[in-house]
């Protein structure tokens, strides 16, 4: 079997957390880049970097991180974005392949796009892949298998660009879509945002409830409750900037959830378990849909390994 050819000479990563480092892990495993860069603002980071040998070279300095790459991924908050983009957007390499990692894509355009050279092929893309934990002892190779990676490319693109990313999620495990950045964050705002501010009020309410101590929640939780502390323990700085970022999205969401929410309370008030009943059998069918199309499975962390090798 011919090996797959390595895509980029020089892969420069912004942002060693959970994805950063997942990507590097991947890329080196994979074959994927000659050389792999590392940037941090964390000399702790850059520190640890260095000690687990998941990249060639590791830098604190962002112009040099980006000199000579032919492809550049920003894997920092949402609300960083624009930050980074002025503290490289000088030193890119003409044709280089720029992307993102944000979970929010409207506010990553409108913050990079003004810092980017015209002879820089910019296409936004996220993975839709995470686990709770963080910084780069959280990354392993495999996050990225059968999971999917939306891009949100400009009309204008180059195609050969689009291509040549695509081939790097791909080689990364993902599968790979396009859509426009409006319609990602509305579809990200239900299926990921959301759920992560409800988790996040679930497990606060929980905190302040007077009538049940913090000990009683602990030590009583069961598994609805452990689900959403899982998903409450995220990166904090993280979803803060997924919030600010993506605020019409999710107050739209959050609109048609309160609605929905209401009726509920409206059903249980007046005994109308028909109505509970038909909306508990429509999401059912919903779960068995996603492990249907291989997006969840009975093991746990989705039947990963956390190897590095």
């Amino acid at each position: 079997m011919t090996e797959a050819p390595i895509l980029f000479n020089r892969l420069c990563v912004i942002g060693i957390g959970l994805i950063g480092s997942s990507i590097l892990w991947a890329s080196r495993e994979r074959g994927l880049a000659t050389t792999l860069v590392a940037a941090d603002v964390s000399k702790a980071v850059r520190a640890r970097v260095r000690e687990l040998g998941m990249a060639d070279e590791v830098t604190g300095d962002m112009a040099q991180a980006v000199r000579g790459a032919d492809c550049v991924v920003l894997c920092v908050p949402s609300g960083s974005f624009g930050a980074v983009a002025q503290a490289i957007g000088t030193h890119l390499e003409p044709g280089a392949v720029i992307t993102d990692t944000g979970s929010v894509k409207g506010a990553v355009v409108a913050q990079m796009t003004p810092f980017l050279p015209d002879n820089v092929h910019f296409i936004p893309a996220h993975p839709v892949a995470g686990t709770e934990h963080s910084g780069p002892d959280a990354g392993f190779a495999e996050l990225f298998d059968n999971r999917w990676c939306i891009f949100t490319p400009p009309e204008t693109i180059d195609p050969q660009a689009l291509a040549r990313l695509r081939s790097f999620w791909e080689r990364l495990g993902s599968k790979v879509e396009c859509m426009t950045p409006e319609h990602h964050d509305l579809v990200l705002a239900i299926t990921s945002h959301v759920p992560h501010l409800i988790a996040y009020n679930i497990v606060g309410t929980a905190d302040d409830l007077e009538a049940v101590t913090q000990s009683e929640v602990i030590k009583f939780s069961a598994g609805g409750f452990r689900d959403f502390t899982r998903i409450a323990a995220s990166d904090p700085t993280m979803w803060r900037d997924v919030f600010l970022n993506n605020r019409k999205a999710v107050l739209e969401v959050l609109g048609r959830f309160s609605e929905d929410l209401a009726y509920l309370q409206r059903a249980i008030r007046w005994g109308e378990g028909d109505k509970l009943f038909e909306l508990f059998t429509r999401t059912r069918a919903v779960r068995r849909s996603i492990i249907d199309i291989g997006q969840e499975t009975d093991e746990p962390d989705f039947g990963r390994h956390h190897g590095k090798s």
